[in-house]
């Protein structure tokens, strides 16, 4: 399967939290990584800087289903599900 075009979901949606060139502290779950260009592909693909947790997530029918919606839907479900416990519970 191929990235479809202008979805970005896994650059958005995912929370990092490696370092990523230019954010030292990885990125937030919601927030668009900075190196996602204003025609929603990713600034770094191709690069040897590009975070091996963005290479490793080949899209899929699993992680991106049948439309942009649902590649949004899909992921925050995803990242709400291993998103770890509120240490102070």
């Amino acid at each position: 399967m191929e990235c479809r075009p202008g979805c970005a979901a896994c650059c958005i949606v995912i929370s990092i939290s490696s370092p990523i060139p230019g954010m030292p502290r990885g990125k937030p779950a919601g927030i668009p990584c900075i190196h996602l260009t204003a025609d929603y592909r990713c600034g770094l693909f191709g690069r040897p800087e590009r975070p091996a947790v963005c290479s490793s997530l080949p899209p899929s029918l699993e992680m991106c289903g049948q439309s942009n919606e649902e590649a949004f839907a899909i992921l925050t479900a995803l990242e709400q599900a291993t998103k770890p416990g509120d240490p102070a519970s």
